[in-house]
């Protein structure tokens, strides 16, 4: 009798608790949008990137029109796609029909993340990327101009394709270092590695901003590849001449919700 008391107690605690933080918007599911400004003397005028990563084959709104409107607010010059666009166990077609509207207002670039690739049909997602005009990148490179301004994107498959070192060292091979240079990657926790490579920026998702945070005191609870008390949940870090942004990502359908995190877009402005 005497557990059962507790055991009550307990949940009655849990419930007002539970209720406490759905009204400080603990559990909020609207869309924020964070931004970085990095100043660069390689870079004349201002470039702006969105960074969109861990999508998870969520919906938002009728035809992803929330999620697009919010891009559409920040006006960027590029997408920028760090994997995880695609859900190993959910269906496609709502990252898809994210993607086919994107492509069709600004230049897209992707690389996977480690979920597309446990689909086992990541090269035909890729396919269907590049048929709807979205840059691939996979161990290569691309100049992107725009409105008179260069700079290098760099990307790399999710290191879970066992050909991480192999498109780094291919990525970057005969780049123009005079040019800012952007690494888009998927794991964050892989900096160390990162820092070898003539990168200015890496963009990067992955820890969905170690799913609970306390405003000011906790930036991440738990993420993949870092465990607990992530040290690369969410925002900016510098190592040296190297800059890297993790995005906390859109997903809001794991099982265990997202508390203080809500889902996040990121834009980059280098100037």
């Amino acid at each position: 009798m005497k557990f059962s008391k507790l055991l009550l107690l307990f949940l009655i605690l849990l419930f007002v608790l539970i209720l406490i933080l759905y009204f400080m918007g603990a559990f909020s599911k609207e869309i924020t949008l964070t931004t970085y400004t990095i100043d660069s003397e390689k870079i004349s005028g201002k470039l702006r990137l969105m960074l969109i990563t861990d999508l998870h084959c969520c919906l938002y709104g009728k035809n992803q029109e929330i999620l697009m409107n919010k891009i559409a607010e920040a006006k960027p010059d590029a997408i920028l796609l760090s994997g995880d666009i695609i859900d190993d166990q959910r269906d496609p077609a709502n990252s898809f029909l994210f993607l086919e509207q994107a492509v069709k207002e600004y230049p897209c670039f992707y690389v996977t993340g480690n979920h597309e690739l446990r689909t086992g049909k990541a090269d035909l997602y890729k396919e269907q990327m590049q048929e709807i005009g979205i840059h691939v990148l996979e161990g290569e490179n691309i100049v992107f101009e725009f409105n008179g301004k260069k700079i290098n994107l760099c990307g790399i498959d999710d290191p879970s394709s066992g050909l991480e070192t192999m498109q780094l060292d291919s990525a970057f091979s005969g780049i123009d270092k005079t040019l800012y240079t952007v690494l888009l990657a998927h794991r964050p926790e892989r900096s160390h590695i990162y820092q070898n490579y003539p990168a200015d920026l890496v963009v990067c998702g992955h820890a969905h901003g170690g799913q609970w945070c306390i405003p000011g005191l906790l930036n991440g609870f738990f993420a993949p590849n870092q465990g607990f008390f992530p040290k690369y949940a969410g925002g900016l870090y510098e190592f040296g001449d190297m800059k890297e942004i993790v995005s906390r990502g859109l997903d809001t359908h794991r099982l265990i919700p997202r508390i203080f995190n809500p889902p996040e877009i990121v834009l980059i402005e280098i100037r």
